[in-house]
């Protein structure tokens, strides 16, 4: 895996990858990097959620998440809770068990952070 971050001036860089896609970042008017880092966490998940209800019927899936960091540097994440939303036909048990077997086994980001204390709760509008 390769990565290249380039200060693009300003406040600004731009985040490449070996395909050469890109993800430019505003750290004063646009997402922060610690922003960025806690929504990786809920972009995995989402992609675990989202492959397990591929039988059901479902129309949206959206996670709210907030983050609570250390009050000295360095800053780091020290509590994230997650609400996993799921708009369709599909048993709230069945979200619940994706949800926990992402953080358990399967979302490599919210692996990395051992130190974090995690918590998600999971909710299915019909």
């Amino acid at each position: 895996m390769y990565g290249r971050v380039d200060w693009t001036g300003g406040d600004t860089v731009a985040c490449t990858n070996e395909r050469g896609d890109r993800l430019d970042l505003n750290w004063e008017d646009g997402p922060t990097p610690m922003e960025v880092v806690m929504q990786m966490i809920g972009a995995c998940s989402t992609a675990d959620l989202v492959l397990g209800l591929k039988e059901r019927s479902f129309s949206e899936v959206w996670v709210e998440m907030e983050g609570t960091r250390a009050e000295s540097v360095p800053k780091v994440f020290t509590d994230i809770h997650m609400v996993y939303h799921v708009r369709g036909d599909v048993p709230l048990k069945l979200v619940e068990r994706i949800v926990a077997k992402s953080h358990e086994k399967y979302c490599t980001v919210s692996q990395m952070f051992v130190d974090v204390n995690m918590t998600h709760a999971c909710e299915v509008h019909n």
